[in-house]
């Protein structure tokens, strides 16, 4: 399984960015595509009380969208989110 949750849409190129991004850092990205089901849609809503894309979760933590990804990674705190989320499911 993904430590990398992301909701998103087909045509986003903010989510283009932030699949990059995490793809240079050699890490899966588990996509929903909420423009293709409502109930995605609604459950990214009710997990996030946010309606843009993209949501991105490390694990069940929520990041936030590009900008909060980005600030993340700069900042080092990804890499240890990302860390403690394989950790964890390893055991």
């Amino acid at each position: 399984m993904s430590a990398i949750t992301m909701y998103s849409t087909r045509s986003c190129p903010f989510c283009v960015q932030a699949e990059n991004l995490l793809q240079r850092k050699g890490l899966a990205v588990n996509k929903i595509l909420v423009d293709q089901n409502q109930d995605d849609f609604v459950t990214m809503v009710e997990r996030t009380a946010r309606r843009s894309v993209p949501q991105i979760f490390v694990g069940n933590r929520h990041v936030g969208g590009l900008t909060d990804l980005v600030a993340l990674d700069q900042s080092g705190q990804l890499d240890e989110w990302i860390k403690v989320v394989e950790q964890h499911e390893s055991v």
